[in-house]
């Protein structure tokens, strides 16, 4: 007789990614949740085979959250939001964010491919862009997030100098963004 689910698969979740948010994803074991959640194993291994299938289902609740995250910005202005979100991600989830620079390229693949499209579409509803191409768009969307990157990963690793503070990083990403902006809107010869 297979083993009566003591957790929905939701609990199970919402257990690894607070393990996640708080050690990173490498510390992840099924026997850490079970332990968080006051249960042997076994019903964690009713919702999932493997350990690696319960970290999948948690990258999927961390790209969630950087959605919710871009969609509570809501400046008007899209791009920023993007770009706010993930300075608010760095800042306020820094281990699950040093995990999404380090882990494997071909685990986050699939996710980031996921977003792009969405990305790209809320960057069309923005007025600071109209007039850019829909070539121009990725192009601009991948030179922000080269710069953002860099940024953040200063933030989450807590590298910027004493004096920078969230308005000091939020000027900086803004002033890059509009210099992005503005070259792309440039004639090329």
């Amino acid at each position: 007789m297979a083993p009566r689910k003591k957790f929905s698969r939701e609990q199970i979740v919402a257990a690894a990614f607070d393990i996640a948010r708080g050690e990173g994803t490498a510390k992840l074991t099924i026997r850490k949740v079970a332990e968080a959640l006051g249960s042997s194993i076994a019903p964690i291994y009713v919702n999932f085979e493997t350990a690696e299938e319960l970290i999948e289902a948690v990258l999927k609740e961390v790209v969630a959250l950087s959605q919710q995250l871009i969609a509570q910005q809501q400046t008007g202005n899209p791009f920023r939001d993007i770009g706010l979100a993930s300075l608010k991600f760095a800042r306020d989830y820094p281990n699950l964010f040093r995990d999404l620079i380090t882990i494997q390229k071909q685990q986050m693949q699939h996710h980031q491919a996921g977003m792009t499209p969405e990305l790209l579409q809320l960057m069309r509803q923005d007025p600071e862009l109209a007039g850019l191409s829909d070539e121009q768009l990725p192009e601009l969307l991948l030179r922000m997030r080269v710069f953002q990157m860099g940024l953040s990963v200063m933030i989450a690793h807590d590298l910027l100098p004493e004096a920078d503070n969230e308005d000091a990083q939020i000027a900086l990403l803004m002033n890059t963004g509009a210099d992005l902006i503005s070259g792309m809107k440039q004639p090329r010869e």
